[in-house]
């Protein structure tokens, strides 16, 4: 699960690298709010790793750092079909997320934000849990294009929350798509209901880092196997994608339609088979593939259909394959 990496050794890396580029900010500060709420499950999330700040570790923050600001470059002087920024995702204290709308969602309904269902202020929820209507009053860091934090959004319900067959939750919000767009002159990012294409060139947005990564769906795997949880017909991203902790809930937008496909979640840090933080595929044989450094997200072509009017979750809903409680 992509978590948070550690301010501290992120810090220490700016530091050694004297004048790294800018486009890589350091963790933003949490909400109060959200700050006393911090998941009980946060250690698994590659805290090991991260503790003791060796060579190795800053080397490879200060490579992250070269590789983002060449990334932006290339966005500048190679522009993409749709010109993918920040508007409308959000900051957590733990995670990326986004302000997102389905197809058929009206102006007035209240908004929903997408994060992972890891990025619960209650902890990962277990395998075959699924938490829906869950009174909630967390906050979101809204940012507008160019990545600068305009104004805190605040749930009113956890509509939806699991780690069963995908990784997602949707949190209601106080605010309507009108309000927030009259407020702030920013939109919502509106998820595609048809299934994403191999090839289709992609970018994975960090409201945390304020981050965008370049790169391509690779393909697709059958199921990704991480520690208890099992998820299906997942995004792999080609090497390009290579999230870090805190990109955890990243809305994944298709370049050519601005359009979210997916929500970034996970990635093999270790080349450990299966283990957390070290997803493995699985296919419909039950071969098992390890992929050391490929990345991960979960579609979100199949979350439209289980929301009715007035962005109401209803899982009976024709054509709505969510998990249920």
């Amino acid at each position: 699960m992509r978590k948070p990496l550690v301010a501290a050794v992120f810090a220490l890396a700016l530091a050694g690298a004297g004048a790294a580029p800018a486009v890589a900010a350091g963790a933003p500060a949490a909400d109060p709010a959200d700050r006393a709420t911090q998941p009980s499950q946060a250690a698994p999330a590659s805290v090991g790793k991260v503790a003791v700040a060796d060579k190795d570790t800053i080397t490879s923050t200060v490579n992250d750092l070269v590789t983002s600001a060449t990334a932006t470059v290339g966005r500048i002087t190679q522009p993409s079909a749709q010109a993918v920024n920040f508007a409308g995702t959000v900051s957590l204290s733990n995670c990326s997320g986004s302000v997102v709308r389905m197809p058929a969602s009206a102006d007035n309904d209240p908004a929903l934000v997408m994060t992972n269902g890891h990025c619960l202020e209650s902890g990962f929820p277990a395998a075959g849990q699924v938490i829906v209507d869950q009174a909630s009053s967390r906050t979101f860091g809204l940012l507008n294009s160019a990545g600068t934090r305009v104004a805190t959004l605040r749930a009113s319900k956890l509509s939806y929350g699991t780690m069963t067959d995908t990784d997602v939750a949707l949190y209601q919000l106080t605010s309507t798509y009108a309000q927030i767009k009259s407020s702030y002159g920013i939109d919502a990012l509106t998820l595609n209901d048809t299934h994403p294409t191999a090839g289709t060139a992609i970018s994975v947005v960090s409201g945390y880092w304020k981050r965008i990564y370049s790169c391509n769906v690779d393909g697709f795997a059958y199921r990704l196997k991480e520690g208890d949880w099992t998820w299906k017909d997942s995004v792999r991203y080609t090497s390009a994608c290579n999230t870090i902790g805190g990109t955890s809930g990243s809305p994944v937008v298709d370049d050519a339609t601005g359009k979210v496909v997916a929500v970034n979640n996970t990635g093999n840090e270790d080349g450990e088979r299966c283990t957390v933080n070290n997803p493995c595929e699985v296919d419909a044989s039950g071969n098992v593939t390890v992929r050391q450094g490929i990345n991960y997200a979960q579609e979100t072509y199949q979350i439209p259909a289980c929301f009715g009017v007035g962005n109401k979750l209803d899982l009976s809903r024709s054509g709505c394959v969510l998990p249920k409680p």
